[in-house]
């Protein structure tokens, strides 16, 4: 089953998520959708893309129902987003030299992680790298370019997706074109 996202509402983060019949709330990045997106811009890229696999925390909770591959996150598990990088926008571990985002993170946003085929086949530096899709802040704060929806939502998502699947973030309101 695929999904669609598109921006919704006042600000630019605030987002719906369709996955057949369901509408469901996310969040996007602070600037809403972009094409084509570049690394650091806080937007969402808009495009069509594979979902990857999964990161979980296990040291949270069980490993989340769904087709998809899945795979803990251990305590050295990073992302790599500094794009001269030869390892950039691929997993790496910690400590590692150049910039990485932390995988096993305080907070529960990383708790269940979407990797999205997004500037990975191949990857180009500078395009954007860490677009997932994962755990929503309580209040649906922006992201920083990922899907971010409510846990309930994201496990129901995960037990409806195939390796087949995809993601389709819309530059414009669903439905619409410009």
């Amino acid at each position: 089953m695929d999904i669609d996202v598109w921006q919704h509402g006042p600000q630019a983060h605030g987002g719906r998520l369709r996955i057949g019949d369901t509408v469901m709330r996310c969040a996007l990045g602070r600037n809403g959708v972009t094409s084509p997106g570049r690394e650091g811009d806080g937007a969402s890229p808009a495009g069509t893309f594979a979902l990857r696999h999964v990161l979980y925390r296990g040291d949270r909770g069980y490993r989340p129902s769904t087709a998809l591959q899945a795979r803990p996150i251990g305590p050295r598990d990073g992302w790599c987003d500094e794009s001269a990088d030869p390892a950039y926008n691929r997993p790496v571990r910690l400590p590692y030299s150049s910039s990485a985002e932390k995988l096993a993170r305080r907070d529960r946003l990383y708790d269940v992680v979407v990797v999205l085929g997004h500037n990975d086949a191949p990857v180009v530096p500078g395009l954007g790298s860490a677009i997932f899709m994962h755990v929503a802040r309580p209040d649906f704060g922006p992201t920083l370019g990922c899907v971010a929806l409510d846990p309930d939502d994201l496990s129901y998502v995960l037990r409806r997706v195939t390796p087949r699947s995809s993601i389709t973030i819309h530059p414009y309101p669903f439905g619409q074109s410009v």
